[in-house]
């Protein structure tokens, strides 16, 4: 019988969606665990460092072991690990003396699978035989913005309804996603990128400069995605004065859906497009959110930076990825795990970058902003490097 490659395709779409679930869904019980449980501010700002620290670790070990344990078994913990994490929310608190010993447990738990499948879920969907892999890596990380947005949109819903005291009782239906992805996972078909044991070693990739480009060019993503991101609430509730739901509507939500869109767009009509291009043009519009963002005296203008800014960069994390499977064919589940790194590694440096430039600065958030121009600019350069270095291959090759 022919192998049902749509069926692995839903389990990594629902898997990236229970990534976002996991990034996004503590951050709005930020103020309830501090009332609930009467844990410092300083403490939850432990949450997401803890949350990015736990990723960053899962992909090294990622690229060392992921190969011997097996892509399905891997793909089947990670599930298990958000689901079982996301749980723990609503338990760990009440069963720990300290309650803030339990969320931090639950956090690092969910953590692992997040961070499990923002490395296994590429390269398993690479390894499908679909035409334009580049269209359907963008559409499938198109899953993590919709699912940003849908767990911010239905949980303020749900805080809407029925009031922030139940928010036990969304993190166990949330925690019901992957608890299903499970059974998609363990019957999917999987394949591989390359052979068993064939994969190229990370001392090996290390040789290539087009790695190196890649991965200056997913830290540059990562940092130019979450710096926004991060403070695009801020920036509405600071520059526009809205209240905090509604700048999480109009900053990081929004900021979400554009990106959405972004990839969606480069799913549909990928095949029709030049992905440097396509990925050039989006660095400079980057540029341009963020000069927006920083230098415009209408606070409107700057929001609608921070929410086009998403657009921009919605191309660059799948794009990257794209290029580097379609230069490096042989890189194996390392090449993926260190890229997924790479990326983490700017989501956690970008925005602390911005932050603690716009603490020196008096809480001027716009010079914050300024500040992190540097990472679409030094994402422009590398793509410029990507581009040359490219030419180069083709010419020795010719």
């Amino acid at each position: 019988m022919a192998k049902n490659y749509k069926k692995t395709l839903t389990a990594c779409y629902l898997g990236f969606i229970t990534q976002a679930i996991a990034a996004n869904f503590a951050p709005l019980l930020f103020l309830k665990f501090h009332s609930d449980y009467a844990i410092s501010l300083g403490k939850i700002a432990l949450i997401p460092t803890m949350f990015f620290l736990t990723q960053l670790t899962v992909d090294v070990l990622c690229a060392k072991y992921v190969d011997r344990i097996g892509y399905r078994k891997c793909a089947v913990a990670s599930e298990l690990c958000s689901a079982a994490g996301l749980a723990g929310l609503a338990f760990l608190p009440d069963v720990f003396r300290d309650p803030f010993v339990g969320i931090l447990i639950s956090v690092i738990v969910y953590a692992v699978g997040s961070g499990l499948i923002e490395v296994l879920g590429s390269p398993i969907v690479e390894a499908c035989p679909f035409e334009h892999k580049e269209a359907v890596m963008s559409l499938l990380h198109s899953f993590y913005c919709w699912g940003s947005v849908g767990v911010v949109l239905l949980s303020t819903l749900f805080f809407a309804v029925f009031g922030m005291d139940g928010w036990k009782w969304l993190a166990c239906i949330w925690a019901l996603i992957p608890l299903y992805n499970i059974y998609n996972f363990a019957v999917c078909p999987i394949e591989h990128l390359v052979e068993e044991g064939k994969g190229m070693k990370i001392g090996s990739l290390l040789r290539f400069p087009l790695f190196w480009i890649s991965i200056l060019l997913m830290v540059c993503a990562g940092a130019s995605e979450l710096s926004m991101a991060q403070w695009a609430s801020a920036y509405a509730e600071a520059a526009i004065g809205l209240s905090k739901t509604a700048g999480d509507l109009a900053g990081p939500c929004m900021f979400a859906v554009t990106m959405g869109i972004s990839r969606v767009i480069y799913g549909k009509y990928g095949d029709r497009m030049d992905l440097m291009k396509f990925m050039f043009g989006s660095g400079i519009l980057c540029l341009i959110c963020y000069l927006m963002a920083s230098v415009s005296s209408n606070p409107y203008i700057g929001l609608a930076g921070c929410i086009v800014c998403g657009f921009s960069v919605g191309i660059m994390w799948p794009g990257t990825i794209s290029i580097s499977s379609r230069q490096l064919p042989a890189g194996g589940t390392a090449m993926f795990a260190l890229l997924a790194m790479a990326g983490d590694l700017g989501g956690a440096f970008g925005p602390s970058l911005v932050g603690n430039i716009t603490q020196h600065a008096d809480d001027n958030l716009q010079k914050g902003m300024l500040a992190g121009c540097i990472f679409p600019l030094l994402l422009i350069m590398a793509l410029l490097g990507m581009k040359v270095f490219q030419k180069k291959t083709q010419n020795l090759s010719s």
